[in-house]
């Protein structure tokens, strides 16, 4: 089995989702927050930051090269 569980694209979606959730929970929990409200604002975030950095980064399939007949003229 030589290919990777999860692409290179998703770990890294994934990585930048905990990420910018962790920083949210740290910042809610800092702020006074109890710690049921930094861990919804967390998942919340992660939960955003998913979609976002799913259109963010372009997959190899849509990296802007012209498959069919287009008149870029």
């Amino acid at each position: 089995m030589d290919r990777p569980l999860l692409p290179l694209r998703t770990a890294l979606i994934f990585l930048l989702a905990v990420l910018s959730g962790a920083a949210a929970g740290a910042l809610t929990f800092v702020a006074g927050e109890g710690g049921a409200r930094s861990a919804m604002a967390a998942l919340a975030a992660a939960g955003l930051a998913i979609t976002f950095f799913n259109r963010l980064i372009v997959s190899e399939e849509a990296n802007g090269t012209c498959t069919g007949e287009h008149d870029h003229g």
